[in-house]
């Protein structure tokens, strides 16, 4: 019952300092910069490069190039460049930067 006493009384001196460490549990912010820039451009990627992503062939790709500049990714679909389902499928994956 002591040691249970000592341990508790050290960790609650721990988080009285402040000197309790969290963990975070998701992917850490080096994961979540190297997802960010994996990103495609959609003003600026080549047609190549587009149809890297899932459900885009030449003809999207073709749409998406010609329907430039958008200043947000969810144009796509407004200007009927992409159908819904397609453009959920990839909007993780582009961003709409500008110049």
């Amino acid at each position: 019952m002591t040691y249970l006493r000592v341990l508790v009384g050290a960790f609650f001196l721990l988080a009285v300092i402040g000197a309790v460490v969290s963990i975070p549990f998701g992917p850490g912010p080096v994961l979540a910069a190297a997802e960010k820039a994996d990103l495609l451009d959609i003003n600026t990627d080549t047609g190549d490069e587009l149809k890297a992503l899932p459900c885009i062939g030449d003809a999207h790709s073709e749409k998406i190039i010609k329907g430039r500049p958008c200043q947000r990714k969810d144009e796509l679909v407004q200007k009927k460049i992409l159908p819904r389902a397609t453009y959920e499928g990839i909007k993780y994956k582009i961003v709409a930067k500008q110049k």
